[in-house]
């Protein structure tokens, strides 16, 4: 019930309880302003399912000369996972943004800035074996029978 009053004083345009509101965010993420930047490059997380490269690219480019500032997409359907990341010139640069839309509204959804963490690298899976070819070109699967039509 609280959460529904929240949204409704911040559809109205009441300021005071917003302000309220986005203190509330930051006080969540608190931990991830102590961690300081060795990179130029941000994770951002939170992100709508409407908001694209453009969009982001818009939103952080106040903050210093832009590089890059990427969505990640879902190879299935297409849309947003919700988090991408954006990448400066400088530490300094990234730095500002971290501090200036941390905890921020964007596209309607709060989102949250930290500093972007190397790719683990992930063993390479061995093919699965389920699936045998035949000499007529019909493909049987152990589990289901024959395919191929």
């Amino acid at each position: 019930m609280a959460l529904v009053s929240a949204f409704r004083r911040i559809l109205s345009g009441s300021t005071t309880p917003s302000l309220n509101i986005r203190s509330q965010f930051a006080a969540i993420r608190l931990n991830s302003t102590l961690a300081t930047l060795t990179s130029p490059k941000l994770f951002v997380s939170g992100l709508s399912r409407n908001t694209n490269d453009e969009n982001l690219y818009k939103a952080f480019a106040p903050f210093g000369r832009l590089l890059e500032a990427k969505v990640i997409i879902d190879r299935g359907s297409g849309r947003s996972k919700g988090f991408g990341f954006v990448t400066y010139e400088t530490v300094e640069e990234a730095e500002k943004a971290r501090e200036g839309m941390n905890a921020k509204f964007l596209d309607g959804w709060v989102i949250f800035v930290d500093p972007a963490r190397p790719r683990e690298a992930q063993p390479r899976q061995p093919p699965r074996q389920d699936m045998q070819s035949t000499e007529t070109g019909f493909t049987t699967n152990k589990t289901v029978g024959w395919s191929g039509f």
